[in-house]
């Protein structure tokens, strides 16, 4: 099958999703293709991006419409023109989901586990928590105490501070007394994190892209405006994974763990694409000054270096 058949195949599979997540996918497009670039980008380019997608300019509208009434981004009418950019709080997450989508290796694990108890704060504060931590990937406990191997200390403390909660939530390091961890740990990681539902994600993940990285390793043959499609497909579908894994240690993991032949494959197949992908950026990214600048240094140490 040729690489154009592929695509075609995991456009259709995209398409028939329901319900089709455009906001999610505004997302991905912002993280890959778009902040690299600029700050803000125009309306119009985001509707040429989404439509071959299948996502119609109404719901472009919307989509963009609901991110900014949850914060992620900031709207900014001139004319007849909308742009938009990242909030500042919508930029801290995007560094910290995309650091996670395009790393090669985890950092060394010294044994050390953060621990967060939220059972002295109120209900609905304890949820907003709650799901802050989770988008941090802690795993939880229970229903009032979450952990992680190892997370920013920073980041942890900009977070409480910033939900004005930090006199009320718990925050410990510990660590286990033997050096040997216990079966009961492995368990307890595979509960908190449910890493069985994890791996068969990165095993559907797999399955899905091997085909279309086998075919262009034969004969690349797609357009520019294919990478760009087939690219935005892969870093979306991974980053969908990646944010649900919380990047254990090494140690922690089962053997042949699925994630790392999926991190492989995305860098090689993500290798293939860029830059012909980038050539039709190059094109089709405006904001009020004009075609977008080429991606910044950083773009490029992108998956260890591309």
């Amino acid at each position: 099958m040729s690489a154009q058949i592929e695509l075609t195949l995991l456009l259709d599979d995209f398409k028939k999703q329901r319900p089709l997540r455009a906001g999610s996918l505004i997302i991905s497009l912002f993280g890959d293709a778009i902040t690299p670039r600029a700050d803000k980008v125009w309306l119009g380019s985001l509707f040429e991006l989404l439509s071959p997608f299948g996502i119609n300019e109404r719901l472009v509208r919307t989509s963009v419409y609901r991110l900014v009434n949850e914060n992620w981004l900031n709207a900014d009418k001139q004319g007849r023109r909308s742009y938009y950019s990242l909030t500042q709080s919508g930029s801290k997450r995007f560094q910290n989901a995309f650091e996670h989508v395009y790393q090669m290796k985890t950092p060394h694990w010294h044994g050390s586990w953060c621990l967060v108890f939220l059972n002295q704060l109120k209900n609905d504060m304890r949820k907003q928590v709650r799901d802050e931590l989770e988008w941090l990937s802690f795993g939880s406990m229970g229903n009032d105490v979450l952990l992680h191997p190892r997370i920013n200390r920073h980041d942890i403390t900009a977070l409480l501070n910033e939900l004005n909660c930090q006199q009320d939530v718990i925050v410990m390091q510990t660590e286990a007394i033997s050096e040997k961890s216990p079966q009961a740990l492995y368990k307890q990681v595979n509960e908190s994190w449910n890493l069985d539902q994890l791996a068969q994600r990165y095993h559907q993940f797999i399955a899905r892209f091997t085909p279309l990285h086998q075919t262009i390793k034969q004969n690349m043959n797609l357009t520019d405006q294919e990478c760009h499609l087939a690219r935005t497909l892969l870093i979306h579908e991974y980053r969908k994974i990646v944010l649900k894994d919380p990047q254990l240690p090494d140690p922690l993991l089962p053997n042949e763990w699925e994630g790392y032949q999926a991190r492989q494959l995305c860098r090689s197949l993500y290798q293939s694409l860029y830059a012909q992908a980038d050539n039709w950026l190059d094109k089709h990214l405006e904001n009020e000054m004009g075609k977008l600048p080429p991606a910044d240094d950083s773009f490029y140490q992108r998956f260890g270096g591309l």
